[in-house]
Formats: structure tokens, C-alpha cells, sequence
């Protein structure tokens, strides 16, 4: 679940490990499946232990934990993984543990369903698979002009589009409802069928809602799983997301329905968001 305001609110969490030095590299004893981690355990501690944290980013979906080394810490939490400095939601799912010496003491990766990645890459290594060929601009740092340049030749429906990392990067299945719903913009319309005025909106609303949702600490799910590093729910409130069945907010005479696209759920508004946009609200 986590997609840019939960990975930025952990990011920022976490920001304080700057500047420790890693002491040590655990995987602490589970009967669980294991995450993936890479290269091996044995390879991923000599390369880390006594190495400085210099730089704690963000590539999207992912936290990039740079040291001073060159190498890259890529931690991905994937469906459900959380990023922390201390007190995770049980012991059972810790699955790797940084011991730290410095402000911080100790970095956590928690996850439930043991989907997550924890990759350790060279510089040229993290160019490669990470890089720009790779993965698109930031969601948040995009521009208009750059989202309607690479989406709006695609057939796609403008919600699956939105989810390609390649064109822009953290949009995620939930983000993707909200601020298409704030746009006025039915999710299954094509991107080439999207006119300049309705990408200009959608451009908008796409910063609005990722950094409305940063400022509240992301969105906790009805599986009570994301936490935020201050281990309290975020409290971002969704308007179509999971609402089904409910009046449209943004109309008043619409209810929102759920739809299934690319294997994913959509929520959306048919009364206000039919094919030709309206003005958000």
C-alpha cells in the first residue's frame, strides 16, 4: 500500500539517521517467508558495517539510503512495509535491523506480508535500474507540461497510465482515485482522449493531493497496517477511495461505485466525472 506520502512521511521519519555510522546488519531469526533481500546477507553486511549514512532520499515508491561508501541502501516496502526507527507493530515481522551509532540507534524494516525489498547497489548499479531510463520524474516535482508530454499519446485508460512508474513515479492505486476524482476526470477516459484543459486540472490535483496527504502523514487503511514513524494512524481522509456506496462529496448527487481496472480497484464519482470533465473542486 504505501505510495509517496506514506514513503516521504517514512523518509522524513527516519531523516535523522544522517550522518550515523552502521554498526552492524541483522536479520533476526523468523519462521517466515523472507523478504528479498540483495546481495546476500553475508555480502550486504560486509559492505555496510562501518559505513556512514550520508544521505537519506526518496525514488519514488522506495527510501535510498546513500553511504559514504557510494553504495545505495534501497528499501522498497512494497504492499506492506514500514520503514522506522523504533517500535514496530510486533516483533514477528521485523525482518532487518541496522544498528546504528549516532542520533539514531537502531533503522527497522517491518513487514507483514514479506513482499518488501532491501537492495544494496553500487552507484553505477543504482543508475541502471534506477535512473531515469528506468523510472520517471517525481510526481511531485513533474511538470504539466512533462505529464500530458509522456502520457497523452497513450490508448491507456488515464488511472492505469497513471500507475506506470516508468512515466511518473509514486503515484500508486489510491492517489490515482483522489485526484482524479478532485480533476473531474472519469478514470477509464483515454489519456488521448484528454483535453488540455482537463490535463492542466489533473496536473494540479496531483500536487494538491500528494502533499495534502504528506501534510497529514499519509493514510492508514482499514488493515490498520501503515503507521507513520511516529506510530500513530495517518490521517488522510479519502473521498472516493473505499467509499462505495456513498454520496459523492464533490457533487452531492452522485454515489460512488467501484470498478475494476488492471486487476485493481477504482473509485470514482459517474455523476461528476463522466467523460467531459468538469472544473475541480
Amino acid at each position: 500500500m504505501p505510495e509517496l506520502p506514506e514513503v516521504e512521511t517514512m523518509r522524513r521519519g527516519i531523516a535523522r539517521v544522517a550522518g550515523c555510522a552502521i554498526r552492524d546488519f541483522r536479520r533476526p531469526r523468523s519462521r517466515l517467508q523472507s523478504i528479498t533481500i540483495t546481495p546476500p546477507p553475508s555480502e550486504f553486511r560486509r559492505r555496510v558495517v562501518g559505513r556512514r549514512i550520508v544521505g537519506v532520499g526518496r525514488i519514488g515508491k522506495r527510501i535510498v539510503l546513500e553511504l559514504n561508501s557510494g553504495d545505495r541502501i534501497v528499501l522498497a516496502p512494497r504492499m506492506a512495509g514500514l520503514v522506522l526507527l523504533a517500535d514496530p507493530p510486533d516483533r514477528g515481522h521485523l525482518r532487518v535491523v541496522f544498528e546504528l551509532s549516532g542520533l539514531a540507534k537502531q533503522l527497522l524494516f517491518w513487514d507483514r506480508r514479506g513482499l518488501g525489498v532491501v537492495r544494496l547497489v553500487s552507484a553505477a548499479e543504482f543508475e541502471g535500474r534506477y535512473g531515469p531510463k528506468k523510472i520517471g520524474p517525481d510526481a511531485l516535482e513533474i511538470s504539466a507540461a512533462e505529464l500530458r508530454s509522456r502520457l497523452a499519446a497513450s490508448r491507456r485508460a488515464i488511472k492505469v497510465a497513471l500507475l506506470d512508474q516508468r512515466a511518473v513515479a509514486g503515484i500508486g492505486n489510491i492517489y490515482a482515485s483522489e485526484m482524479l476524482h478532485r480533476s473531474g476526470i472519469h478514470p477509464a477516459k483515454p489519456c488521448n482522449r484528454l483535453s488540455p484543459p482537463e490535463w492542466r486540472r489533473l496536473h494540479a490535483q496531483m500536487g494538491k493531493v500528494l502533499r495534502e496527504a504528506i501534510r497529514r502523514q499519509g493514510s492508514t487503511l482499514r488493515d490498520n497496517t501503515y503507521r507513520p514513524a511516529r506510530d500513530e494512524p495517518g490521517e488522510y481522509e479519502f473521498r472516493v477511495y473505499q467509499r462505495d456506496g456513498q454520496r459523492c462529496g464533490r457533487c452531492g448527487r452522485g454515489e460512488i461505485v467501484r470498478i475494476v481496472q488492471a486487476q485493481r480497484s477504482t473509485f470514482f464519482c459517474p455523476a461528476c466525472q463522466r467523460d467531459v470533465g468538469r472544473g475541480a473542486c
